[in-house]
């Protein structure tokens, strides 16, 4: 008898296993990003919230959820983005966008992704979360130099973020893919220290569109017209350098949603970024105090000249 689920894919047993409990499982399959069908479950939590209105809004499916019409969605969506790419650094808008432009699609092509994979299974059924307790920020700074958890810390303390900065998921429906999206989110900061990207603008713009590329999320694709704000030399080293970058190692890497970093911290960052394959772009910091410490000179030799020394 021919299988009804192709080779490799997900079948509603496996999937009903999660922490999540299916009122009702309808089995199809879907394509990922890398090619692999799986079996996406359907909740009937989800099908009927989508028939409420603002004035019949059902209760919370998780702590801190909000239910949302399709409406309120889309103004979400319309409303923080623009907002967004007038002020870059407004985590809350940005978070608020990137949750409103991730359904009904991307969330669950990103779930199915860690569905499809043994250790993105394991974070879903485990979920683990990133904060400076969860790591233990002072063990981390005693591993070696060149170790992922040593790379991490250093990167949090030359850039002065934390790890505790992290909004919760508030506006997607399907509880599963709220943490996924609370993973992704959390995760931020390790794909800056794996490429080395700062968090200035420039910085925070080549890494969304390395994200775009490996996760297909639309708010990381959205954030990359942030590149049309940015002075001129920025626009340049980004179609240039850190754009083709950021295409390349987000096509070719593996899907990074699917690193337990929690159980990396000893690794060389070297061998990971390796087996992930993702490639150091040029340092931009590096880049950009040489380019400043040019026009410095530059600007002190004109002034030379017009004093007439």
């Amino acid at each position: 008898m021919t299988s009804l689920f192709p080779r490799g894919a997900i079948r509603p047993s496996s999937i009903a296993s999660t922490p999540r409990q299916l009122a009702i499982i309808a089995t199809h399959t879907q394509p990922t990003h890398r090619g692999t069908a799986v079996a996406t479950p359907v909740d009937d939590n989800i099908q009927t919230s989508r028939r409420f209105s603002v004035l019949n809004r059902p209760p919370p499916l998780y702590p801190g959820h909000i239910p949302l019409t399709r409406l309120e969605r889309v103004s979400l969506a319309l409303g923080s983005g623009i907002l967004s790419l007038r002020n870059p650094y407004r985590a809350d808008l940005i978070a608020a966008c990137g949750e409103a432009l991730s359904v009904p699609y991307f969330i669950y092509r990103l779930r199915d992704a860690m569905l499809s994979h043994p250790v993105g299974r394991r974070i879903l059924r485990d979920r683990p979360k990133i904060t400076s307790t969860s790591l233990s920020l002072p063990h981390l700074r005693s591993l070696p130099p060149n170790s992922l958890g040593r790379t991490y810390v250093n990167w949090l303390d030359r850039e002065h973020v934390s790890p505790d900065t992290r909004l919760p998921v508030r506006f997607i429906d399907d509880e599963e893919c709220a943490y996924v999206m609370q993973r992704y989110r959390e995760s931020h900061d390790f794909y800056h220290s794996l490429t080395g990207l700062p968090t200035v603008r420039e910085g925070e713009v080549a890494l969304k569109a390395f994200e775009f590329a490996n996760t297909l999320l639309p708010m990381t694709g959205f954030a990359c017209l942030s590149v049309f704000t940015m002075k001129k030399q920025e626009r340049k080293r980004f179609w240039e350098i850190y754009g083709p970058w950021a295409v390349r190692n987000g096509v070719n890497a593996e899907e990074v949603i699917n690193v337990y970093w929690e159980e990396e911290m000893a690794t060389n960052v070297d061998v990971l970024r390796k087996r992930l394959g993702i490639e150091t772009p040029p340092d931009m910091r590096d880049i950009r105090k040489r380019e400043r410490d040019q026009r410095r000179k530059e600007k002190g030799e004109r002034e030379k000249m017009g004093m007439g020394v």
